[in-house]
């Protein structure tokens, strides 16, 4: 028997036959089961900031499970208060902003549904086409695929898509009937593709005008990936917006974040979670975001480089993204080529027909990006089997 013998036996395969049997990681690096070295470009897509085995996330950890892993939210705790007044500091929040913590980026956005349906009861919402915001059942009803969706359906809820970067489109949509509208500054399942921060300013000020509150999804995007602390950082005011992911370096946390126009709508009792927010993972969330918040001019200093050695490269034909959020558009299909780099020691994500995705941890270096550029060059020069033939 082997291992792939064991997963298939004891889990649900909605993901297929994993690639490899991970054992242990440091630094940016991965092995697996039989000793190969892997330089993770994924980072548990997009989650790994600090990379594996993080001196500042091991200790939180340690230091924490030593004195108070859980206790209900029937309490308080130090970490998870100073963890809230830390997302609204470095996010720049105003007065009156409140937060509260999930386990993930889907219940982050359920909850923020939630605010939404309180701002105004019964209320449609509108999302973007191509969008992604979880898989749970509210979550998906505002995600676009409809290969996600068509199973589960009826969705819960009234949701409009409109197509991204169209105002009359959204502008035709937007009434006194409309709860919230949901977007994300880079939809990164859709291809690492930016929305127009034109069309996102027009988006808050006709969300606005109609009596709607604007959430925006910064699950893959926040907490320093993009080179920002927040992706929409100086060019957007959110009444909700999303984390989760890169949050606390691997360990699950989502936070929601409500400027004063919704952060008093949930009263006791409408809303709730078990393990959100708990001391453990609240202590490795502070570690992460105060080692990330330092990281910030690198990611976008060496994003700015990266992107630029990536699209020099031969049988590259776009690349796309901020900071250490890239996508490399190819000549041919992505999946051979994410194989044959994960062959060569690369692990990265085709995330569509003709892209990879490359998301890795902000402690990335330069030698380690340049070793990645080069690796590619190779592949994608080197012939094909009919060429070869």
């Amino acid at each position: 028997m082997t291992w792939q013998d064991d997963y298939g036996r004891d889990l649900v395969g909605v993901f297929g036959t994993p690639q490899r049997l991970l054992v242990r990681g440091e630094g940016c690096y991965v092995w697996d089961a039989d000793g190969k070295r892997y330089l993770d470009l994924l980072a548990g897509i997009a989650v790994n900031a600090l990379g594996h085995a993080h001196p500042a996330l091991i200790e939180a950890l340690s230091t924490q499970a030593a004195t108070l892993a859980h206790v209900s939210n029937f309490f308080a705790t130090p970490p998870q208060l100073e963890l809230a007044a830390t997302l609204k500091k470095y996010g720049d929040f105003p007065e009156g902003s409140k937060v509260f913590f999930t386990n993930s980026g889907a219940e982050a956005n359920e909850a923020a549904i939630k605010l939404s349906l309180r701002h105004r009861p019964g209320g449609r919402l509108i999302a973007l086409e191509n969008s992604f915001h979880g898989r749970t059942l509210g979550s998906l009803s505002i995600t676009f695929k409809p290969a996600y969706r068509e199973p589960f359906a009826p969705m819960t809820g009234n949701v409009t898509f409109v197509p991204a970067n169209d105002v009359d489109a959204l502008a035709a949509e937007l009434d006194e009937t409309v709860a919230a509208v949901f977007v994300e500054i880079i939809q990164g399942e859709a291809g690492v593709r930016a929305v127009d921060r034109d069309y996102l300013r027009a988006a808050q000020r006709l969300a606005h005008e109609a009596g709607a509150l604007l959430v925006v999804d910064e699950v893959q995007t926040g907490v320093g990936r993009t080179g920002r602390w927040l992706a929409h950082e100086g060019f957007l005011e959110p009444d909700v917006v999303t984390l989760a992911k890169g949050l606390a370096g691997g360990v699950p946390i989502g936070a929601v974040i409500a400027r004063p126009s919704a952060s008093n709508l949930l009263a006791p009792g409408q809303h709730g979670t078990t393990f959100g927010g708990n001391p453990l993972a609240a202590a490795a969330a502070l570690a992460v975001t105060r080692e990330v918040h330092a990281l910030m001019p690198h990611v976008a200093e060496l994003g700015e480089v990266w992107r630029g050695d990536l699209a020099a490269v031969p049988g590259v034909t776009e690349v796309r993204g901020e900071g250490l959020l890239i996508a490399v558009d190819l000549d041919r299909p992505a999946a051979p080529v994410q194989a044959a780099l994960l062959d060569a020691g690369f692990i990265t994500n085709a995330v569509a027909a003709t892209t990879l995705r490359l998301a890795p941890p902000l402690i990335l270096t330069r030698e380690q990006a340049d070793s990645f550029t080069t690796t590619l060059r190779s592949i994608l020069e080197a012939p094909t089997e009919g060429e070869r033939g």
